[in-house]
């Protein structure tokens, strides 16, 4: 197995993950939970008008640029134009210029992620990736102290700006074509689906806590969020680099097996310290601290459905995916609806690892069944 290409993704992964967690945890100490609640609330609203617009998913076009299939350009002019609708429509209903600004940005890294990893260009995605996050870094705290929370959102669009770059590249590489798109749209449809559901769950949490349980329970609630995400750096790493290795029938079996147990250790690492962590470093958010113990659980079924999401992906079985995203986030939504009322933040994050759960368990029994099909 070459792992040069592995190497350059985890390196620019955890120095970048790293950078942007410092900037995350640096402001829950200085923001109120409210205020903190806030700017997640009107991110995830960002993130989920972008998911919506990009027709021409990361995975998609990883896939179809790892089998140097022409279709790059027409993807990335459909997803911009549905961004610009989107931009219109959330600025309408929220009148916020911020979080408009910011699903512009969500679609432009989106599609120069997918361009850079569809063309194993490693070393290139590790640059535009730190650049992003050390943008992150800089303007963050630099919006912060002259604008105050205000000046957070914008911040964050502007770090986004060196990713146009690559799109620019993407539309320029071929004439758009939709007829490209007829004999895929199977596969580009289910895709997108399947992207926008799991998407929506990852989304979906902050908007319903906020109307539901007020600003500062979500405040708690992303904050043990990105402390989960932390240790979730390892299974994002692996995801980015088998995916393109997965369609054209490179299975990395090993690696697989590998980060499976290393799934393992990092649960029982986050139960037992996350803790002593929240209560030493972040004070205003002690409700956090239960709900992180609780979430640590969500690394193994996390590591598991990347795992099938890549293998089915790679095959263009994206229907499978799909499938799997859409109960699991029917879970969420349910379970958030009734444990975020009887039991706070602690049934949020039972809810959230549930969820997760149920979309592995579904993975295997499709994984089983196919296999004892054939």
């Amino acid at each position: 197995m070459k792992i040069s290409g592995l190497i350059k993704i985890g390196f620019a992964e955890i120095l970048g993950t790293g950078i942007s967690a410092i900037f995350w945890l640096y402001m829950a100490t200085v923001i109120e939970p409210d205020d903190f609640g806030e700017i997640f609330y009107f991110i995830g609203i960002a993130a989920l008008a972008g998911i919506f617009s990009l027709i021409g998913t990361q995975n998609t076009l990883v896939v179809y640029i790892a089998k140097k299939i022409k279709i790059q350009s027409t993807l990335n002019f459909i997803s911009l134009i549905a961004g610009g609708i989107s931009f219109i429509v959330i600025i309408i209903i929220f009148n916020r210029l911020d979080a408009s600004l910011l699903i512009l940005g969500y679609v432009v890294n989106t599609l120069a992620i997918g361009d850079l990893l569809g063309r194993n260009l490693h070393k290139s995605y590790a640059k535009y990736f730190l650049t992003q996050k050390i943008l992150t870094l800089v303007l963050g705290f630099s919006f912060y102290y002259l604008f105050d929370v205000q000046g957070i959102i914008y911040a964050l669009v502007l770090s986004y700006a060196a990713y146009s770059i690559r799109v620019y590249k993407g539309l320029k590489e071929s004439k758009i074509d939709f007829s490209q798109l007829k004999p895929r749209l199977g596969f580009i449809g289910n895709n997108y689906g399947m992207v926008l559901v799991n998407s929506s769950k990852n989304q979906v949490d902050k908007i319903i806590i906020a109307p539901l349980l007020g600003f500062s329970i979500l405040g708690n609630y992303a904050l043990a969020l990105q402390i989960v995400g932390i240790m979730l750096i390892l299974t994002s790493i692996v995801f980015k680099y088998i995916l393109s290795q997965d369609a054209v029938g490179i299975r990395n079996n090993n690696l697989k097996r590998l980060v499976f147990l290393s799934s393992i250790i990092i649960t029982i690492l986050g139960y037992l310290f996350s803790p002593i962590i929240i209560y030493e470093l972040f004070p205003k958010y002690n409700e956090a601290a239960d709900a992180i113990q609780i979430m640590s659980f969500l690394v193994i079924p996390s590591t598991i459905s990347m795992i099938y999401t890549s293998k089915f992906l790679g095959l263009e079985k994206s229907r499978f995916v799909i499938i799997s995203k859409i109960v699991s986030l029917i879970s969420i939504i349910i379970g958030m609806a009734v444990l975020g009322p009887m039991f706070g933040i602690i049934g949020l994050a039972i809810s959230y690892v549930l969820s997760v759960t149920v979309e592995a368990m579904i993975f295997i029994l499709i994984d089983f069944k196919l296999k004892s099909e054939n």
